[in-house]
């Protein structure tokens, strides 16, 4: 009985991944927008730091449930792991190890591709920044600075107030939001 228990795990798990693979590539994978939001929502199930893969995923699980259903097929056939109260728990580990190890790989896959050309924040304060748009008396013009050999604009106030003619040099002070707030160099 426990022979037909792991064969129906195994191809159950077999069928999930071959469905989902067809219906990810005709139907469009996990993808979903609001209208007019112009973002993207990454959520995970156990509020891990990890773009958006769970351990609790269907990918996962699906990993687990087949990698359970072919261990347990692969320990019915010797005599010493014959039996269910072995072959089980055996499967079960041998399935949460690959299952873990493949959650790692997918998670260290997906941090590793998913980047942001938006600078950091936190290090921009204190950097010298070009004005190429001017500030108005208590008005806002625009700076550009090279972070990371990339270069970024921001909108940029005076922090005193003051105007601030087209290509002078400044000293980023401080970001709230997206405003950036300068003094002249």
């Amino acid at each position: 009985m426990d022979f037909w228990i792991y064969l129906f795990c195994l191809g159950a798990g077999v069928i999930f991944v071959l469905f989902t693979a067809v219906a990810g590539h005709f139907f469009g994978g996990h993808d979903a927008h609001v209208v007019g939001s112009g973002g993207h929502a990454e959520a995970g199930a156990d509020g891990s730091d990890a773009p958006g893969l769970s351990m609790f995923s269907p990918t996962v699980i699906a990993t687990f449930v087949t990698c359970f259903g072919g261990f347990g097929i692969i320990f019915k056939q010797f005599k010493a792991t014959n039996s269910p109260w072995v072959s089980t728990p055996l499967s079960i580990i041998g399935a949460a190890v690959i299952a873990g190890v493949f959650l790692l790989f997918l998670r260290k896959l997906m941090s590793t591709t998913q980047s942001s050309s938006e600078s950091h924040v936190g290090s921009i304060v204190g950097m010298t920044a070009a004005i190429i748009t001017p500030i108005p008396e208590n008005g806002v013009g625009e700076i550009a600075y090279v972070q990371s050999g990339t270069r970024y604009s921001a909108p940029a106030r005076a922090e005193n107030g003051a105007s601030v003619a087209n290509g002078k040099s400044v000293k980023i002070t401080r970001v709230v939001g997206s405003q950036f707030y300068v003094v002249p160099v």
